[in-house]
């Protein structure tokens, strides 16, 4: 189908325009100067801020994965089944269509910088998902145990295409920088250029150059929360004006869409002692939170020649769901009639501040496999409202900071949000993506050996993440993964304690410490065991042994694999398990 373009954006913007779209990793509403931070500097920021229509009640999702889906989707995280950061629900369906998809059968040039979290495996890697460029970190964040042993946010290995290559420097330094290189290598080619980029900071660990933290030093403990954090933060404004003053340079900043925006409230920005050390612009919550600081985030938007610019406020309520119709609509991009989007196109509401009163805003999201609850751990947005947990109800225009529930007051109030609730629940769970874990797929040429790790593991436990648990030999029950084997044949299974790019045999450890970063500990599993397609396989372990293969005969079709190290009368899920086709070994 076509969207509609406005008469207006075709009067100013001949040419399509170039997109860039900024996400940064929890940096919440409160965590710039232009919201009235008194402490935080962001100069290039603020003065973007001034230069930008600003959607002032903006919503996502608390966590990252879930509000990175509805982006590059349009649908609700619930929709489209990422709705969590780990646990087997950290990645979109293996038949999503994307925001970059879309771009790019437009004729635009897409590229990724940054932080992905939508899946590490084929079929949703960035390159797979609609990015012909793709330079970024594994998981959730820079060094977690999914990326490159040894990242550590300097002098780090990241992805570019999909292939490990080692780089100098400081992490957001580098997004960045690679992107000013992408856009000046396809400046002079026709084709407009689509760019993500999605930083990794904010997010812990707070790691940064000392220069950037010093100055807010002196205000730890009692004004703000962490000066890493806000040291963090200076960088990225930092380099924000430095891309900035790149396009004005190339003459590229009239006809280029700039979104700056994050992905859920602050992690580093408020303390979590109860001493409310921080700053949150007026609002309760924090990344994580149902309430408003857990989800209302900053949203510039400047294309001079669309005539978005000027510094202007938009109040009306908004959502992540909407960026990618409202892009569409801008862009002139045609959206295949297949793809199902839950957002609303903004583009009149950005020139000529329509009303859009009606509409409603839905928060589910669950750090599990298990699908989000109906109503308990939600939020249902309409206008002023805030219905949480289904008993919760708050008026933000007269109570910001959500101190008093007027649920009782307003039982009218509570009763149309619920309808509302049950209603898009009922749509929702005809869904496919609602009921089926995304997988990673084997036997297919365009990615020979798939990675899987502990961190993505579906089970009881609760989540593990860094490196530093693998290296301390913390064992976690979570063992189950999800693939679907895309042709009959032999395939090698491989399980390991430590990850191929940092060898080491089961019972000892690697010879190599990259930056001296970890604390290795040994573990004694005499064991291993797996369980795939109706096979319960098992096999003795030496403790010299790196890995531990297993041949098996695998039919087409989806399965799921649960894999286990067995200690005496103990079992926990093996940390890293490489599958391949067995003649490609």
């Amino acid at each position: 189908m076509q969207l509609a373009i406005g008469h207006a954006f075709q009067k100013k913007a001949q040419n399509p325009p170039n997109v860039i779209l900024i996400l940064t990793d929890d940096q919440g509403i409160g965590d710039l100067g232009c919201h009235g931070n008194p402490w935080l500097k962001t100069p290039n920021l603020d003065m973007f801020y001034e230069q930008s229509v600003r959607l002032t009640d903006f919503h996502v999702s608390p966590y990252c994965t879930p509000t990175r889906a509805a982006i590059m989707t349009g649908r609700y995280p619930i929709n489209n089944g990422a709705w969590a950061t780990y646990k087997g629900r950290d990645a979109l369906a293996k038949s999503t269509s994307t925001m970059a998809n879309v771009f790019k059968q437009n004729g635009y040039n897409t590229a990724l910088f940054g932080k992905w979290h939508l899946g590490d495996n084929y079929p949703t890697r960035p390159t797979d998902l609609g990015f012909e460029t793709a330079i970024h970190h594994k998981a959730g964040g820079v060094g977690e145990l999914s990326d490159y042993w040894g990242n550590s946010y300097f002098d780090d290995v990241y992805y570019v295409n999909n292939e490990p290559k080692q780089f100098e420097g400081y992490c957001t330094d580098i997004w960045f920088d690679e992107t000013i290189k992408y856009i000046d290598s396809k400046n002079q080619e026709s084709k407009p250029f689509f760019v993500y980029l999605a930083t990794n900071a904010p997010h812990s660990p707070w790691i940064v150059d000392e220069k950037y933290a010093k100055p807010y030093q002196a205000l730890e403990g009692t004004k703000i929360n962490n000066a890493n954090f806000y040291g963090m933060l200076a960088n990225i404004d930092e380099n924000f004006g430095k891309l900035d003053a790149y396009l004005k340079k190339q003459n590229l900043l009239d006809n280029t869409i700039v979104i700056y925006m994050t992905d859920n409230g602050t992690s580093g920005g408020m303390s979590r002692d109860g001493k409310n050390i921080g700053y949150n612009k007026g609002l309760r919550g924090i990344k994580g939170a149902k309430t408003e600081g857990g989800h209302r985030v900053p949203f510039f938007i400047r294309w001079p020649n669309g005539s978005l610019e000027g510094g202007r406020d938009i109040n009306n309520l908004t959502s992540h769901v909407d960026i990618l119709p409202t892009l569409a609509n801008l862009c002139h991009l045609k959206i295949p009639s297949t793809m199902k989007l839950d957002g609303e196109d903004l583009s009149e509401l950005l020139l000529a501040e329509k009303n859009n009163t009606n509409r409603s805003v839905f928060i589910h999201n669950r750090q599990d496999w298990r699908q989000p609850k109906d109503v308990m751990e939600t939020c249902i947005i309409v206008g002023k409202w805030r219905l949480i947990n289904g008993n919760e109800l708050y008026n933000v225009v007269k109570d910001p900071y959500q101190k008093n529930n007027v649920a009782a007051m307003h039982p009218e109030i509570v009763k149309q949000l619920l309808f509302q609730n049950k209603a898009f629940l009922k749509r929702t769970k005809e869904n496919p993506e609602y009921n089926e874990l995304p997988v990673s797929v084997i036997g297919n040429k365009n990615q020979k050996e798939i990675k899987l790790t502990i961190q993505h593991a579906i089970g009881e436990d609760g989540g593990i993440w860094k490196p530093e648990q693998v290296a301390s030999g913390m064992k976690n029950k979570n063992n189950t993964h999800a693939i679907e084997v895309e042709k009959d044949g032999e395939y090698l299974i491989s399980c390991r304690r430590w990850p191929k790019e940092c060898p080491g045999p089961v019972w000892g450890t690697p010879s190599v410490n990259p930056k001296n970063l970890y604390q290795y500990e040994t573990i004694e599993p005499t064991k291993v065991r797996i369980k795939i397609a109706n096979q319960i396989l098992e096999q003795e372990i030496d403790g010299e042994q790196e890995t531990i293969e297993f041949k098996v005969h695998l039919s087409k079709g989806k399965t799921l694999l649960v894999n286990d190290f067995i200690e005496g009368t103990e079992e926990y899920g093996v940390y890293y398990t490489y599958i391949s086709e067995f003649n490609n070994k």
